[in-house]
């Protein structure tokens, strides 16, 4: 992600911060400059608009501004900031155990928000179209009632009780999966919803649904099937030669979600290691490399094998950084040929979808990419 500094001492304040930990002034995500502004009590002026606090500045330590302007409670927004009116449904205001994990659930939300916005993908929200982005985060923890992680018509359901790390490992033992964190499963189950208003109902369709199935498979393959076969059999012992997860072998629409998701993760972590100055260089480095490793700015006009040669080494780097503080790889997966496939179609919708798009979101005002 970017790193986003203090506008007074240019420190780095990191991306949920309300403060600086260097000046101690106080600060805000301005989300179409990518930046930090001060914001005090009163609001920033930027471009003759005013920027405010999001309201829930207090009450889930968002540290992101909204324009003042945009404060109509009919579209049940009341002075939220862009990802905060995203949310559709929360936990009751007595619910203070399941609010207090909304807190951490809240951050990763808006990371994803931002990301997405960043890489210029359409982020229209369900108060304005229906089947807009919408999120219920809700917890199975405090309600005793069951709440299934999973998409439908543009609503993404989140459980907060996966935001207890002992819950959440538990899960991820069981069901054998080497990486569960929250901000995966936002990073998953944003790409059913993008792979359904871009590749099989948006403007691209008619270009992309053929290739799609020729790559995942058949979408219409019934997915209850799937899923009963799945969890009764397993994946298939091969599935290392053509998947990035033992989930993604479920179903046509699993694949695509998980590597929509692996796209997010690399792309937002090369962003990150760019931002930190991080390069490898080949004649430094004790064992053999082809050449430096330089992040780019964009890799929006490289092909996905310039992407996935850089993450390559990076990765390597990082899991040995891991390995070094006695923890899991920070990035346990291979990529195979079929799946390198796979992420340059997802790397292709999302490139060209972000060039087509020219609306600009009232809550956001981010101009149209170039």
């Amino acid at each position: 992600m970017h790193a986003l500094t203090c506008p007074i001492c240019n420190a780095l304040s990191g991306f949920v911060n309300q403060r600086c930990p260097e000046c101690g002034t106080t600060v805000g995500v301005h989300l179409p400059s990518r930046s930090l502004l001060v914001a005090s009590e009163e609001g920033v002026d930027v471009d003759g608009r005013r920027w405010v606090r999001c309201s829930n500045w207090d009450t889930t330590g968002c540290n992101w501004l909204t324009l003042a302007e945009v404060d109509d409670s009919s579209i049940g927004l009341r002075g939220r900031c862009f990802p905060g009116s995203l949310v559709r449904r929360h936990p009751d205001a007595d619910d203070t155990i399941a609010l207090e994990k909304l807190t951490s659930t809240s951050r990763d939300m808006r990371m994803l928000i931002y990301q997405l916005v960043d890489l210029g993908l359409p982020v229209e929200p369900f108060w304005r179209t229906d089947g807009g982005l919408a999120f219920d985060l809700l917890s199975s923890q405090t309600t005793g009632q069951q709440v299934l992680i999973g998409h439908a018509n543009g609503v993404i359901t989140i459980d907060l009780a996966e935001s207890l790390d002992a819950y959440r490992e538990r899960l991820r033992v069981d069901l054998g999966e080497p990486y569960r964190t929250m901000l995966g499963h936002f990073r998953h189950e944003v790409g059913h919803y993008y792979e359904h208003i871009l590749v099989e109902t948006g403007d691209g369709a008619t270009e992309y649904l053929d290739k799609c199935r020729e790559i995942f498979g058949d979408e219409r393959a019934s997915y209850a099937d799937a899923i009963d076969r799945h969890y009764k059999y397993g994946a298939p012992r091969d599935w290392r030669k053509s998947y990035i997860s033992e989930y993604a072998t479920m179903h046509p629409w699993e694949d695509f979600a998980e590597c929509f998701a692996h796209y997010l993760h690399i792309t937002g972590t090369i962003d990150t290691a760019r931002e930190s100055g991080l390069m490898l260089e080949s004649d430094q480095v004790r064992f053999t490399m082809n050449r430096d490793i330089v992040p780019l700015e964009s890799y929006a006009d490289e092909p996905i094998e310039r992407l996935l040669y850089d993450w390559k080494w990076l990765s390597m780097m990082f899991n040995r950084v891991n390995a070094a503080m006695g923890r899991r790889p920070l990035y346990p997966f291979e990529i195979p040929q079929p799946v390198v496939r796979k992420l340059g179609f997802v790397h292709r919708v999302i490139r060209e979808s972000a060039k087509r798009s020219t609306a600009v979101d009232p809550l956001v005002d981010t101009p149209a990419p170039a």
